[in-house]
């Protein structure tokens, strides 16, 4: 039984709140993400230009414009600097801004939808099924380049389908039934990720030195391969994955409620956590086969936003993936060296540095509030 609020009681709420009140705080909270995600948005211009200005070749602000003007109307170039600009930093920095928001807004939909904060694809074995499809593309059939992005992407495509069909029961009547499938999807990717991992091992034994080499390079996650053909892929990619995540951004915050509420709502929960699915896989095997398993990225993007702006929010877990990536690489390629004699880093391995521990503070924090 409750007991009914007196008047003076309501008084004083209606003295507290006004009658505007829920509407005041809900646009002061929309103002406040709305501004922190556009420090965000400043942070990654600033380390945008940071990664091509700065680092072991430094480049003035009026000669990076007279290059960029130069090659795009054919002009005169200048030597050296030219080539360095336009063909290793420029697409380097492009493309790990583009894969830093790939894999944000991959993690994103995944911890969302599954109201899980360790539901990533690093986690579910996304990126172990793009790892293993390009060690056997590197090991066992030599490929190299464009064939083992290819690898990559239909690996992660294919144990995509095979975790969510086992989390459904091979049909999609269990994909509605709220917590219990999204566990589901969350125990198959880990056995099936273990699986992977055994495989990987196994070619990688098996493999001569310089082949594992290359393998273990690309296993990392890695910028250094960057060059436009990869860039305008994943470009093209992404202008097709962003609008749909954009479509269903609306459902996604609806499915938040849980199936039930979202079901009572008029959302069709089976179809939409399928194309949340679909969409999440493949902005996170678009940027793997691009530049690698960047470890981490998708884990800590989302978790990083949504303390930073105080919500969830899919554009500054975004922004925070190609913060985390562009933080990393220069770490990787311009300070590693300085310490490690002259040794450059994959990406990946400082994306890894920081994430492990990030996972046992997040777990330590969900224990305390749990107790």
């Amino acid at each position: 039984m409750t007991l009914a609020k007196s008047p003076v009681d309501l008084s004083l709420n209606a003295a507290k709140e006004g009658p505007e009140g829920p509407k005041v705080i809900g646009h002061r909270r929309g103002g406040q993400l709305l501004s922190r995600t556009a420090v965000l948005a400043a942070a990654v211009v600033v380390l945008f230009a940071v990664s091509i200005l700065l680092g072991s070749y430094t480049v003035t602000i009026p000669d990076f414009f007279k290059i960029l003007i130069a090659h795009l109307t054919g002009g005169e170039r200048i030597p050296g600097a030219s080539f360095i600009v336009m063909e290793n930093k420029l697409p380097r920095a492009v493309i790990g801004t583009m894969v830093g928001l790939a894999f944000g807004l991959a993690g994103a939909l995944f911890q969302t939808m599954l109201r899980n904060p360790l539901a990533s694809p690093d986690v579910i074995g996304i990126s172990y099924g793009a790892s293993a499809a390009a060690v056997v593309a590197i090991v066992v059939f030599g490929a190299s380049g464009a064939a083992v992005s290819g690898a990559a992407l239909g690996g992660a495509l294919g144990v995509a389908a095979i975790i969510y069909a086992i989390s459904t029961g091979g049909t999609l009547r269990g994909a509605g039934r709220g917590d219990a499938a999204g566990n589901r999807l969350i125990l198959a990717g880990v056995g099936i990720a273990a699986a992977l991992q055994a495989v990987i091992n196994f070619l990688m034994t098996r493999a001569d030195i310089r082949t594992a080499a290359d393998a273990l390079v690309w296993l990392n996650g890695s910028l250094n391969s960057a060059n436009w053909h990869r860039a305008g892929v994943l470009a093209v990619s992404l202008a097709v994955l962003i609008p749909a995540v954009a479509a269903i951004a609306g459902p996604l915050r609806i499915l938040e409620l849980g199936p039930d509420a979202a079901a009572g709502l008029g959302i069709k929960v089976r179809a939409t956590r399928l194309a949340l699915v679909i969409i999440a896989v493949s902005l996170a095997a678009v940027a793997t086969a691009a530049a690698g398993p960047v470890s981490f990225v998708a884990f800590l993007s989302g978790p990083v936003a949504r303390r930073f702006t105080g919500k969830a929010s899919l554009p500054a877990s975004a922004l925070v993936g190609a913060l985390i990536v562009f933080a990393a690489d220069y770490v990787a390629a311009n300070l590693a060296p300085l310490l490690l004699d002259g040794t450059v880093l994959p990406v990946g391995v400082i994306t890894g540095a920081l994430g492990a521990p990030f996972l046992l503070w997040l777990l330590v924090t969900a224990n305390r509030k749990d107790a």
